[in-house]
């Protein structure tokens, strides 16, 4: 089965986001990796597959170790995608902000002007 794999279902894991974490600041095998988890050995191979074919590690062979790499350029898609609703999100909430202080101004008038009569 040919699965298509793609950066948001690889960082939708907490395991996968944690194996992106720790490889982050340097390469480690793959015992390494393993090790660094309350779970078999087979599951963390499965995550490393999805992060493998998804383009966030990469996985070389030195003597008879294997290698994890993070590739972390795949993350700018998730970054693309979040800062497009970001910036929507951040224009509809100051919209906002200027409605209710506008209101609270009017508001305020209308109780002041109440008062003088």
């Amino acid at each position: 089965m040919n699965t298509r794999r793609d950066v948001f279902q690889a960082i939708a894991d907490p395991t996968r986001r944690e194996i992106i974490s720790l490889l982050a600041s340097k390469p480690l095998n793959l015992n390494t990796v393993a090790g660094n988890f309350d779970i078999s050995r087979p599951a963390i191979s499965r995550h490393i597959k999805i992060l493998t074919e998804c383009g966030l590690i990469s996985i070389r062979q030195h003597g008879r170790e294997r290698y994890c790499e993070a590739r972390l350029q795949k993350l700018h898609e998730v970054y693309d995608w979040v800062g497009h609703y970001h910036a929507f999100w951040t224009h509809k909430l100051d919209a906002l902000g200027e409605m209710l202080a506008s209101e609270q101004k009017t508001g305020a008038h209308k109780k002041h002007v109440k008062r003088k009569k």
